[in-house]
């Protein structure tokens, strides 16, 4: 009897353990940005292409494995992606080349894609309807501890071990993490969901302006996370304040502790007031506004100001919350699901984006210097190419207002067409 009470947790707490620890693969690249580029002989542009590809395998492949996951089950998608990411790290390890190194990048961001999806799918099968969105949340919350303890405590293991011996006891982990999960977890049978066909859904998605311009408004927002946060913030840190990996590292932690009050903070404001649109719209232009006084005024900020900022732009990039809240409002309730998995698509395509665009800048900006093998780019490139990042976001936000006006023009349109 005790036994059956503690199953279903036993089911969500390796999931959950997957998709906290894919964060630390996501956030690797940043912690190690100089011994990579002294490694391969590669430029920022070059690094901008690695760090993007795990976004592009990230974003790409959330439809593909939504479906998986029905078809096949939890326990056989995740323990097996487990292990393509267990794969993929060791590729870094056991061989030279700069390709291979690409591979594996994008190897990474497919199988961590179920992290998130393969978790929510166990408490969907193993809890009751009830408790699902309260075990999404808490789920998103500790997935996020990997993100926080995943940069400083990492970072110093990368001082101590090297950061090759770092990749490999992380390849270790995730292969481990996909023999427990395929010993641990079952698949549980349940009654058959009708759903519409994906072609079709795709089509109706495609063919909505509102959503559309509300998901590339997302794409240009998401920079202050999945551009700064996730890579860019740690080697900026550390060449505007002269800091130690650890240190800078211990900086950009608090944008993700902000996330963790940030969902559920905004989510309160936006229904309370009824106010979607303009929460997310405040949003993106203070994230704007806070990173151009970062990127101006870093040097002359005081250390209790830099994590006060830090953690007030991890709180509004929660804004995603909204987004996906408002997307769901666009279309009919049969559309919901596949609408969540679209918009996170191509909220992931923007990760991609600012990577890729941000290496190419960096070299534009200034060629970079060599210091022992390493190319060094000086605070002045950094900060031209992260402005990027604010006036980014000051033009999602012009998308998200036009989304709203969209939208009210084809409710009005809807509405005089059913009076006639």
């Amino acid at each position: 009897m005790n036994n059956q009470r503690y199953l279903p947790w036993i089911m969500w707490f390796f999931p959950l353990a997957f998709f906290a620890f894919q964060f630390i693969l996501r956030l690797f690249p940043g912690l190690v940005m100089p011994d990579l580029l002294q490694k391969y002989h590669i430029s920022a542009t070059d690094f901008g292409l690695f760090a993007s590809l795990y976004y592009l395998g990230y974003a790409s492949m959330q439809i593909p494995m939504a479906l998986l996951l029905d078809k096949f089950g939890p326990r056989n998608v995740i323990s097996a992606s487990a292990f393509l990411c267990g794969v993929a790290t060791w590729m870094m390890v056991l061989f030279d080349s700069w390709n291979v190194a690409l591979l594996s990048r994008l190897l990474i961001g497919i199988g961590s894609v179920v992290g998130f999806l393969g978790t929510s799918k166990v408490i969907s099968q193993w809890f009751a309807k009830g408790r699902y969105a309260r075990l999404v949340g808490l789920t998103f919350s500790f997935g996020l501890l990997g993100a926080v303890y995943g940069g400083a405590p990492v970072s110093l293991l990368i001082g101590r071990l090297g950061w090759e011996k770092v990749l490999e006891v992380l390849g270790t982990a995730a292969i481990l993490l996909g023999v427990c999960i395929f010993t641990f977890v079952r698949n549980k049978q349940q009654d058959a969901v009708k759903n519409p066909p994906l072609v079709a859904s795709l089509k109706q998605l495609l063919c909505n302006r509102p959503l559309l311009t509300l998901a590339f408004a997302n794409l240009l927002m998401v920079g202050a996370l999945e551009g700064f946060a996730d890579v860019w913030g740690v080697p900026y840190l550390m060449a505007a304040r002269d800091l130690t990996k650890f240190e800078a590292a211990s900086f950009t932690k608090y944008i993700f502790i902000g996330m963790l009050f940030g969902g559920p903070l905004l989510a309160y404001f936006s229904e309370k007031f009824k106010a979607h649109y303009v929460v997310t719209m405040l949003c993106g232009v203070f994230m704007a506004l806070l990173l151009a006084t970062l990127l101006v005024f870093n040097s002359m900020l005081p250390d209790w100001t830099l994590v006060l900022f830090m953690f007030a732009i991890g709180l509004l990039c929660c804004y995603q919350v909204i987004v996906f809240a408002i997307g769901t409002e666009l279309v009919s309730a049969s559309l919901m699901s596949i609408t969540v998995a679209f918009l996170n698509c191509i909220n992931m395509f923007g990760g991609s984006f600012f990577h890729s665009v941000i290496g190419r800048l960096m070299d534009y900006f200034e060629q970079g210097t060599m210091l022992n093998g390493v190319k060094v780019y000086s605070v002045e490139a950094y900060t031209c190419t992260l402005a990027l990042i604010p006036l980014a976001s000051l033009v999602g936000v012009v998308l998200v207002w036009w989304s709203k006006k969209a939208n009210c023009q084809t409710t009005v349109m809807g509405a005089m067409q059913h009076d006639l």
